[in-house]
């Protein structure tokens, strides 16, 4: 597993492993770089456009459409509808599954945590995915109360969409093949130099690709630019020095790899509509001791 790429960020709690973030009401265009995680995650889209790449396959989804992430599965979304809404729903394969050794186990979820049956990305019979819309309103709803019926309704309502997708064969019976390896290790060594100063030079030099070939690839697969996706991992490293160390906002800047603490600065605020140095005053825990 690409443990470089996997998203840090916890989903759920130890009490109750669902979770679900509603987007909407975006101010500017938005991407959400390429990541994975443990859980499956269902992308439902309510109005307007999202594009969206899983596991290399890219799509541009609209209002109705149903996408499904496996566990460690390589996605990412964005959009420049700034009218888009959409929810991402998440949740371990443990969170639905038994702990019977029966059939189910055998044929069904076993081979799910094994990856060996995988989710469909996306549902192309338009009847199946508006029934599997139909729960996803009513779960997506549920969610907004918190009580403990809530967690016994949020299974049963997963469980009828598995059971939509297994009835009706929808399962991919064996592991699909890496559709571009390519694709992950650029990642990876992104993520290991991005605190130096990376260029498309060391990319090329790296895989023996052109400038322009790699700059090409990079914004038909992953909708960004070189430029923009070193600037986001730099931004997030920030954000989390900021926000859990006392190191100053100078360190912080040569640290995530900015060149100058202006520029650093400059595009912090123009990211966040925040200074570095209000954002630390606000949400830095040191700085409330």
């Amino acid at each position: 597993m690409y443990v470089e790429l996997r998203e840090d960020c916890v989903h759920g709690t130890k009490e109750y492993a669902y979770t679900q973030y509603a987007i909407h009401d975006v101010q500017r265009a938005f991407q959400v770089p390429v990541h994975w995680h443990r859980e499956v995650e269902i992308i439902y889209i309510q109005q307007g456009a999202l594009q969206i790449s899983i596991g290399g396959q890219q799509y541009e989804g609209h209002a109705g459409d149903i996408f499904f992430v496996h566990p460690g599965e390589l996605h990412l979304m964005g959009s420049e509808d700034l009218n888009v809404k959409y929810c991402a729903i998440l949740f371990p394969l443990r969170f639905i599954s038994f702990q019977a050794e029966d059939a189910l186990e055998e044929q069904l979820f076993g081979p799910l945590r094994r990856d060996m049956l995988l989710f469909p990305q996306k549902i192309k019979e338009k009847e199946i995915e508006q029934n599997i819309a139909k729960i996803l309103v009513d779960l997506i709803k549920l969610n907004q109360r918190e009580d403990a019926f809530v967690q016994i309704q949020t299974r049963i309502y997963l469980l009828q969409m598995v059971e939509i997708l297994y009835k009706n064969q929808l399962f991919i019976k064996e592991k699909k093949e890496k559709k571009d390896l390519l694709q992950r290790e650029m990642l990876i060594f992104i993520q290991n130099h991005y605190q130096e100063k990376l260029t498309l030079k060391m990319l090329s030099k790296q895989f023996h690709l052109s400038e322009k070939y790699i700059s090409r690839y990079f914004k038909q697969h992953f909708f960004l630019t070189f430029k923009q996706y070193i600037q986001h991992l730099r931004l997030t490293k920030a954000k989390d020095l900021l926000e859990s160390s006392e190191m100053s906002v100078l360190e912080v800047a040569l640290e995530a790899g900015f060149p100058t603490v202006n520029y650093f600065i400059h595009t912090f605020k123009e990211m966040y509509e925040i200074t570095p140095f209000q954002y630390k005053k606000k949400y830095c825990y040191y700085s409330h001791i």
